[in-house]
């Protein structure tokens, strides 16, 4: 088939390259436009965008999907199928009705569970043993569409999001060039979302990310396992911000106060309102990342004192 691909960060770039390598022909990429990025607040192409440069294959950076110009280039390039992964742009219904077999997207969760822009963070957030990545006839609700597809996996209890999304995005490549093989075929079935099991999956905020030290050890390590790499979690000592990296709770430890610290030879703790997790790499505001165990003889903690 024709195809013209939507999608904007590294996350799309498996899909890329697993289309680029199946039967079907790239005609465009649709990214999100060039963004400033770095100290200097250069205009950066998008990882997706990058990727078709590279290739030289036409690139389209709409400001949103509505915009005419935009809507009449697609149907110049006349694409069987748009395939969508994070794109990050709601699709009017005119620019949908525009490929003969519409836009497809690849969602990463079992849907209906976690519509929304974070599946990823609020699977692991929110403690699913299990999880997987969908893909779906685009249509006007956030993800309700019909599912031509499925694929699971199970979340290890040391997954980060960034580490689950990258191993979906691997595994959903494939999914996706099987789904776009099948509509090719004509033996492509699409069925409804159930009715239950809906859950939804808002874009996390910087707050999300604060630690609560007064929730229990798992939650903590939930929370900041969610957050890595991205709203990247961070608690206060000495009202300064800390970045923190993974935890790992521990059983068999002294009883701490929430955000309590103790620092040990090879390990500092901080308390819960279960058992002590260990802290592993953190970040002070202006200095890079080091090892809780480091940071602590260089901060000089002092007995009692608390993260908040």
């Amino acid at each position: 088939m024709r195809l013209v691909f939507a999608g904007t960060p590294a996350v799309a770039i498996p899909s890329l390259d697993a289309i680029a390598a199946s039967g079907h022909e790239m005609a465009a990429v649709v990214t999100r436009p060039d963004a400033p990025a770095g100290r200097g607040r250069r205009l950066v192409r998008s990882p997706a965008g990058a990727w078709a440069d590279e290739r030289g294959i036409e690139v389209l950076t709409p400001e949103k999907p509505r915009d005419p110009e935009f809507q009449e280039r697609l149907r110049q390039i006349a694409p069987d199928c748009v395939p969508v992964v994070a794109y990050g742009a709601l699709v009017p219904p005119t620019a949908l009705e525009i490929p003969r077999f519409g836009w497809v997207n690849l969602h990463f969760s079992l849907l209906p569970a976690w519509r929304g822009a974070a599946p990823v963070q609020h699977a692991v957030l929110h403690g699913d043993e299990v999880t997987g990545a969908s893909v779906f006839d685009l249509e006007a609700g956030l993800d309700t569409g019909p599912v031509y597809g499925t694929l699971t996996d199970q979340i290890r209890f040391t997954d980060t999001s960034g580490h689950l999304l990258e191993r979906l995005a691997v595994e959903g490549a494939g999914l996706l060039v099987a789904v776009l093989d099948a509509i090719e075929a004509g033996t492509a079935r699409a069925h409804p979302q159930p009715a239950d099991g809906i859950s939804h999956a808002p874009k996390l905020t910087p707050e999300d990310a604060r630690v609560r030290w007064d929730d229990p050890a798992f939650a903590v390590d939930r929370r900041i396992r969610a957050c890595t790499p991205a709203p990247g979690a961070w608690t206060t000592l000495r009202d300064e911000r800390l970045k923190l990296g993974p935890v790992r709770p521990v059983a068999n430890a002294p009883a701490l106060k929430p955000g309590e610290l103790l620092v040990e030879r090879k390990q500092v703790l901080a308390g819960t309102a279960t058992t002590p997790v260990q802290l592993g790499e953190v970040r002070a505001a202006g200095k890079k990342p080091m090892s809780a165990t480091d940071w602590a003889r260089g901060m000089r903690i002092e007995a009692g004192e608390k993260l908040a």
